[in-house]
């Protein structure tokens, strides 16, 4: 049997405000949780390893960036990063971390691939080089293919139906190349001053490109107003950043005007 006790009139009131500020403390720690999830930055990981193409004879080294902890039941968005030439030097898929690391403290998950190896053909420099450069291009949309298709097998919590791809300068190229020729695996796609291979002009594939202040692109490269409208294309000039700066040479000023570009474009 519960028994109740009549409170006084000054004990009622002390109840009552009690109650309130109760009451107020459980509403703002709500919206503090709700604010901080919105806002929360993961710590990152960097992992790496070589996958091998069989049928092509080919090593794929690559880099993986990821938070450490997992941020909930939703499937972990997919990046796949491609670097600009590095005359087959090696190591490339590292040196644009203050991009990599920004997304994957944002939750996303990023694959970095080394597009090189110190046996391959140098790029080319010379003639039509939307042609004489098409070859690695084709390499390199294979590379990102069978990246893809090994993390179906090895990843699979990851969301490849909304896969996004990045790269700068050749990379940017390669993945211009790759959202061409197959629109139906590519969410949105992120270039970096790439300035051979033409923008996709699909409505499939959303498309941000990031320009620099002193490299001009090649006529076709870019998408005129109208199919910018057309297609929802958005480019946009950095007007103090070179096409070399577009990497870990980035100041700190520009590597956060390059960050907010693109985690504005993926959040949207």
């Amino acid at each position: 049997m519960i028994k109740f006790v009549k409170k006084s009139k000054g004990e009622r009131l002390v109840y009552a405000l009690l109650s309130l500020v109760l009451l107020a403390g459980c509403g703002s720690s709500k919206k503090m949780s709700e604010s901080s999830r919105g806002k929360r930055i993961f710590n990152v990981q960097l992992d790496s390893t070589n996958i091998f193409d069989v049928a092509r004879n080919r090593k794929i080294p690559v880099a993986f960036y990821s938070p450490k902890t997992r941020q909930g039941a939703l499937k972990q968005k997919l990046v796949i990063f491609s670097h600009g030439y590095g005359e087959n030097k090696g190591g490339d898929n590292l040196i644009y971390s203050y991009l990599t690391e920004n997304l994957a403290s944002k939750g996303y998950f990023v694959v970095s691939i080394q597009h090189e190896l110190t046996t391959d053909s140098l790029l080319a420099m010379t003639g039509i080089l939307r042609a004489t450069r098409l070859s690695n291009w084709e390499r390199g949309a294979e590379n990102i293919r069978y990246v893809i298709k090994t993390l179906k097998d090895t990843k699979p919590d990851l969301d490849f139906r909304h896969i996004i791809l990045m790269g700068h300068s050749n990379g940017g190229d390669m993945t211009a190349l790759f959202a061409t020729k197959y629109p139906d695996e590519v969410d949105r796609m992120v270039t970096l001053d790439n300035r051979r291979m033409p923008l996709p002009r699909t409505k499939k594939v959303k498309v941000l490109s990031l320009r620099s202040s002193d490299m001009p692109a090649d006529e076709g490269v870019l998408p005129t107003e109208v199919e910018r409208r057309e297609f929802g294309m958005k480019v946009y000039r950095l007007s103090n950043t070179k096409h070399s700066e577009m990497d870990n040479d980035a100041t700190e000023i520009q590597r956060k005007e390059i960050n907010e570009y693109i985690i504005k474009f993926l959040e949207k």
